[in-house]
Order: structure tokens, then sequence, then C-alpha cells
């Protein structure tokens, strides 16, 4: 008999799949909100953004030239590539959460749980936020 908990986990054909955009089944919901959620997963996110955009400028270093002009061919692009990553990650990681219907605001769990004692010191000092301003209590841009 198979392990209950592996049957919860993607194969690895399914984890690179899924890196790149594909659903996986709804039996690994709790994995994938670990994974877009759970902690390190910017770390995860950036991790799979940098591969891409690493393949399709290697073949510029097979060109003839010295070591600094395949870096100012590539280097820029490179950056960039990972750069926008970066400032939409959290957009991405929404969308992904969307996409495998789950709650698109996990993605500031962890950030809830780190600034709680702010958020209670507010209210101890201040009183509970009105309800007018339940719609700025996520980090959505949309």
């Amino acid at each position: 008999m198979s392990d209950p908990t592996n049957a919860d986990r993607p194969t690895p054909l399914q984890k690179l799949t899924y890196a790149y955009g594909r659903r996986l089944p709804a039996s690994m919901n709790r994995w994938v909100a670990e994974d877009l959620a759970g902690q390190g997963a910017v770390r995860r996110h950036m991790i799979r953004m940098a591969i891409p955009p690493l393949l399709v400028l290697a073949p510029v270093w097979l060109i003839p030239a010295s070591f600094y002009v395949h870096l100012e061919m590539t280097a820029p692009i490179y950056i960039w590539a990972l750069l926008m990553a970066l400032a939409l990650n959290k957009v991405w990681r929404r969308h992904r959460l969307a996409q495998h219907g789950l709650d698109p605001n996990l993605v500031d769990v962890i950030k809830r749980k780190r600034d709680a004692h702010i958020h209670d010191d507010y209210a101890r000092r201040f009183g509970p936020r009105p309800d007018e301003a339940k719609w700025q209590s996520n980090s959505s841009p949309f």
C-alpha cells in the first residue's frame, strides 16, 4: 500500500509542469497552498523564474566574443527578467492560487502572522478598524 502523504505530493514531472503554469489535481491543493504561500515561496518563485531566461540567453555565450561582450549582451536582459519576476511575484502567486481554486489572499498569510502584534496594538490603542477599511486589508493590486 502506498504512503498517503506521498499521494498528495506531485511527481517530479508534475512539479516541472506545475512550475511553469500547469494546474495540479485538487487532491494536491494543500501542497500548492504551501508552495505558493508558505515559508520560502518567494525564493522558490525566483528560482523558477530565473531558469527560462537563462536558457534563452545561454546560446549567446556561444558567439565568439570576449567575456565582457557576452556579459554586456546578456546581463542587462537577465537582470531585468529577475527584477520583473521579483516585482510581479505576488501577482503571479495570487494568480496561481486562484488557478487552483484557492484563496488568493493566502499570499499574505505569513505577513499577517508576522505583523499581528502591530495590528493588535493598533486595535488596543485606537479601537477596531472600521468596516469601510476591509478592502485595504490585502495587498492585491486589483
